[in-house]
């Protein structure tokens, strides 16, 4: 630990603020995997309309939710905003996708600087219980809930 000395002038303080800067970037990381899943069903539930919409008559009347408001619309109005729409969806996943690699990047990078490995406890765990489960199972058994038997 101590025995890094020689290139801290430019380099972090010490382990807590790698660890603190590697903790900000993987949650920045999840940030940007929530995001995407979260425009990706945005993005479905427009196919959906889509695809429920544009067999229908153009002069059909349909509603639409605009900022909390419902709105009268005919389909000829309502099916090309809500494609381009999607499009612009689907263009801004693009985009937090390009996001998203960068900053897998700058993660593996830190890692491979810094040689930060990720404990793996809940895996190894599992593995150890799953061999010696009758063995070492500490529980308590519990008789009937009327209790007079």
């Amino acid at each position: 630990m101590a025995s890094k000395v020689e290139g801290d002038h430019r380099e972090p303080v010490n382990e807590q603020v790698v660890a603190n800067m590697y903790a900000s970037l993987r949650s920045e990381l999840n940030q940007i995997y929530s995001k995407i899943t979260e425009l990706e069903m945005e993005v479905s539930e427009h196919s959906l309309v889509i695809n429920a919409i544009q067999p229908l008559e153009p002069s059909r009347r349909c509603y639409r939710m605009i900022g909390g408001v419902l709105v009268e619309r005919t389909i000829k109005e309502v099916l090309p905003a809500v494609q381009r729409n999607k499009e612009g969806l689907e263009e801004v996943i693009a985009r937090l996708n390009e996001a998203l690699e960068k900053k897998k990047k700058e993660i593996s990078d830190l890692e491979a600087k810094y040689k930060i490995r990720i404990r793996k406890g809940d895996g190894n765990e599992s593995k150890d219980e799953s061999g010696r489960k009758e063995g070492t199972a500490q529980g308590v058994l519990v008789g009937p809930a009327g209790g007079s038997e």
